[in-house]
């Protein structure tokens, strides 16, 4: 099975590296860190929207990355691009940390779930997400298997995130309603 594993994982590193160029390098580097802008923007939509879900989208983001980074420092596998056997991979850098899962598969992919009803939003949010990813592999921070586990798993915690979302949102609203600040917030998605 590790022999199966390293295989797709070489094949990968291999076929991401087949394109690599200096002007890929400069835009998938920079976009890993775009969900800092995306995320909230999307709450915004969400919000917008007088979509009640914009609570439990924020929560799903904060627990799915608390999953993926329990999980990482549990399994603790070196990123491909630490490894000096591994030096001949394309890597602009090597962000600290380990490597199973990619945080940003695990963060990512189970939100796609609370905005799935707006069509637009919604390919925008997976055309991004897929560049994020292919990115990961690209930069060499992840290994494919890292990638597709991320998202298995976000996929399936997002899922029962996704389930509860009713019970998510009517908790949220309230704790807001007793906040006297943020109150204003629970009653314009209460209206």
């Amino acid at each position: 099975m590790t022999d199966i594993i390293t295989a797709i994982n070489t094949w990968a590193f291999q076929a991401v590296g087949a394109v690599s160029s200096q002007p890929l390098n400069s835009v998938l580097g920079p976009l890993a860190a775009s969900f800092l802008v995306v995320l909230p923007l999307v709450a915004v939509w969400l919000y917008y929207k007088k979509d009640r879900n914009v609570f439990s989208f924020a929560v799903a983001v904060v627990v799915l990355y608390i999953i993926g980074d329990i999980i990482k420092n549990i399994v603790m596998e070196p990123r491909p691009c630490s490894l000096p056997q591994l030096s001949w991979i394309n890597h602009v850098g090597c962000e600290a940390g380990f490597s199973f899962p990619s945080n940003h598969a695990m963060t990512l992919t189970g939100p796609i779930l609370f905005v799935k009803g707006y069509r637009y939003l919604r390919w925008l949010y997976f055309v991004w997400l897929a560049l994020i990813l292919f990115g990961r592999v690209y930069l060499g921070q992840h290994y494919l298997t890292d990638v597709i586990g991320g998202i298995v798993l976000s996929l399936v915690f997002g899922y029962a995130l996704y389930r509860y979302r009713e019970r998510i949102n009517a908790l949220c609203m309230r704790i807001l309603s007793r906040l006297p600040l943020l109150s204003r917030l629970a009653q314009r998605l209460s209206a």
